[in-house]
């Protein structure tokens, strides 16, 4: 106990720099390790569709007030991430609400330009399927929501990306490879300082 409590001396940061042979096949086999739980365990498949909106800024404010353009991207952005995961729109998804909300689907970039929708799912063509419908579920409520006076009228949403979606796991295998190596490697090293050699 007293060895693990003690800092590492210059003999322990030698001895360390001896064993690079052993450090470097600890992070050898964590790759290998990492590579391995990829393949046997992997990560779902994600679909990203895409939603090009424009909140037409110049329109909204001629005048072109920076603080008034601030707000309102906020306040209808905002709203438009409440529409997006809102009943009307996941109900047409044809899958549980709760899990579509406990991690199957993610938005991203809720600003002016694209809207990446994603989803996740073991089967890349039901993962595509979700994204693409989410998308289109997201454009058909927002421009009735706009018809409606619920959102700004100046606002111009397009779907851009619903067909033909990439489709690639939802972590890449370099994250397991390095977590594998990191882990290992870490792991070699502690052995070497707190382990002496008699």
């Amino acid at each position: 106990m007293k060895l693990i409590f003690n800092s590492p001396s210059l003999e322990d940061l030698i001895r360390l720099l001896k064993a690079w042979r052993f450090w470097v096949l600890g992070a050898l086999i964590g790759f290998a390790l990492g590579a391995a739980v990829y393949f046997i365990f992997p990560p779902e498949y994600r679909a990203k569709a895409t939603v090009n909106v424009d909140f037409n800024f110049e329109q909204a404010f001629p005048e072109n007030n920076d603080r008034q353009d601030f707000y309102y991207l906020e306040r209808e952005a905002r709203k438009m991430v409440e529409l997006a995961w809102s009943d009307d729109v996941l109900g047409q998804l044809n899958a549980p609400v709760e899990d579509l909300r406990g991690g199957t689907l993610n938005l991203s970039q809720p600003a002016e330009s694209g809207w990446h929708f994603y989803a996740d799912n073991n089967d890349p063509q039901k993962a595509e399927a979700l994204a693409s419908a989410w998308a289109n579920a997201f454009a058909e409520k927002a421009q009735a929501e706009i018809e409606a006076g619920n959102l700004n009228e100046f606002i111009k949403l397009e779907v851009t990306q619903s067909a033909n979606l990439p489709k690639e796991r939802s972590i890449p295998i370099s994250n397991y490879l390095l977590a594998g190596a990191s882990g290992f490697l870490v792991l070699a090293v502690l052995f070497v300082l707190f382990f002496k050699q008699k």
